[in-house]
């Protein structure tokens, strides 16, 4: 963070000083919520949670050189004691985002957002010194923490938007204005809590309206294949920039192809120029998050070389996303299991087939939350279309979500073992264990509640002797 004293830090979030014997101390490290973060120079947010008070770790932040904490009561130790925490810390976010010399960059959508978050890191990173957000730390709490992560050398803030709700983006907006809004797709995520896509749309395209006008810097940067995102150039004051593979965007890929190994790669066309692109990453459906990162890079100034060469050389930096690691015994586990959405586990499976050729596949996958209505032709069709892909075996894992996906599967045209119902992970772990054979291909991906990533992890333990490589 920016360096501010404790006094400054109590003005701006309205808070009072208690036990700080000289408020011109400042604070010139990480703003942390959680206290094995804590270090020399640090501010402390204590959140009092349902099972956790993070007042209770006060005095062992300070210890461990933390200038204050900031709470909701005195700790003993140096605090800034206000009425909400929560509140306060978007009150600080915003002030020194207000302070800064950087850029910042917001994207939103229902998938991808975490992946194309990373790539548009990686690529700017080449430019300038530019902090984003880790993770999946997109709501109130993560995306302030990270504006707060910036410093003054810092040239690009690359933040991620999460929404559960209407206005939950526009909230996130006036704590990060950002000049470059990103939307990458309006799709089902989520969509039991919003009630369709049209209020998805509503939700996600709070981003544009929060934008500056044209004359003032803005640039929204907004997916030409997908109409309810399209649609939203009439949401904006700021210049509008088109990506995806339709003839009329700005920035699109001709000859999209997957190679052997299942990595994408295209000719990347931007209005300064083409390029060639072949991805490290796994799957087609990263062709769009390539072209939203190339989009954003172009407006900031890189030419098409250097962003094909950026993009070429990216990887994943965030856990079980497409993460592919090969056992010694040639066993190849495809760890998806962050999160699963009707558009992801689609998309994971066209990779998976990609990748599989010549192969046994084999999908191991849970259930999609937070679909409402939709939840059984939801998962029908995922079991469908494993069948249509000519996926080897489909393991389903859990309750009713998942026999809906074997029973898709199964009125699709699976027959005998192709497709199997187990209880839950354990169940899958000894399956696959018991059936495996070198050469095989294992994707395991479902909603973050289900916790499958234990079954890729029981996988790559048990494969072999020795150590299993990532690719």
């Amino acid at each position: 963070m920016i360096a501010l004293s404790l006094a400054e830090i109590a003005e701006v979030v309205g808070g009072q000083t208690h036990d700080i014997p000289d408020p011109s101390v400042q604070v010139t490290g990480p703003v942390v919520r959680d206290s094995r973060e804590a270090g020399p120079g640090s501010l402390f947010v204590a959140f009092a949670g349902e099972r956790v008070d993070g007042h209770d770790f006060a005095a062992a932040v300070v210890e461990a050189g933390a200038v204050a904490v900031l709470g909701t009561r005195p700790v003993g130790v140096p605090a800034i004691v206000v009425e909400d925490v929560q509140t306060a810390l978007g009150a600080l976010a915003r002030h020194v985002v207000s302070r800064l010399g950087a850029t910042l960059v917001a994207l939103t959508g229902s998938a991808g957002k975490t992946s194309t978050k990373d790539l548009i890191a990686q690529v700017l990173q080449r430019k300038a010194p530019t902090v984003f957000t880790p993770g999946s730390l997109n709501n109130e709490i993560g995306l302030p923490l990270t504006a707060l992560s910036a410093t003054e050398e810092t040239r690009f803030l690359v933040l991620e938007m999460g929404a559960r709700g209407i206005g939950h983006i526009r909230y996130l907006t006036e704590l990060t204005p950002p000049k470059i809004g990103l939307v990458l797709n309006v799709g089902s995520a989520h969509i039991g809590e919003f009630g369709g896509r049209e209020q998805i749309a509503q939700a996600k395209g709070e981003l544009v309206e929060s934008l500056p006008s044209e004359a003032d810097g803005g640039t929204a940067v907004l997916n030409a294949d997908d109409p309810y995102v399209r649609a939203m150039a009439s949401r904006t004051k700021a210049k509008v920039l088109l990506f995806g593979e339709s003839g009329e965007a700005d920035v699109r890929a001709e000859n999209v192809r997957l190679t052997d190994t299942g990595q994408p790669a295209f000719r990347l066309h931007t209005p300064s120029g083409a390029s060639d692109v072949t991805m490290r990453l796994y799957g087609e459906h990263h062709v769009s998050n390539a072209l939203a990162a190339a989009a954003v890079a172009h407006e900031l100034g890189m030419s098409a070389d250097e962003i094909a060469v950026a993009l070429s050389e990216a990887g994943s930096l965030s856990r079980w996303r497409m993460e592919v690691t090969e056992r010694p015994d040639g066993v190849t586990v495809v760890n998806d299991a962050y999160n699963a959405n009707p558009e992801s586990m689609k998309a994971a499976l066209r990779a998976l087939a990609a990748m599989g050729k010549g192969r046994r596949t084999w999908a191991v996958l849970g259930k999609m939350a937070e679909l409402g209505d939709e939840a059984l032709a939801e998962h029908d069709a995922v079991g469908r279309l494993a069948v249509r892909l000519n996926v080897s075996k489909l393991v389903a894992v859990g309750g009713r979500e998942a026999a809906w996906l074997q029973l898709g599967a199964y009125n699709e045209g699976s027959w005998g073992e192709e497709s199997v119902h187990v209880s839950d992970a354990q169940a899958a772990v000894d399956l696959l264990r018991s059936e495996l054979r070198p050469g095989d291909v294992v994707l395991v991906k479902a909603s973050r509640s289900v916790g499958l990533e234990s079954v890729a992890q029981a996988l790559l333990e048990s494969g072999a002797e020795g150590e299993v490589a990532a690719r």
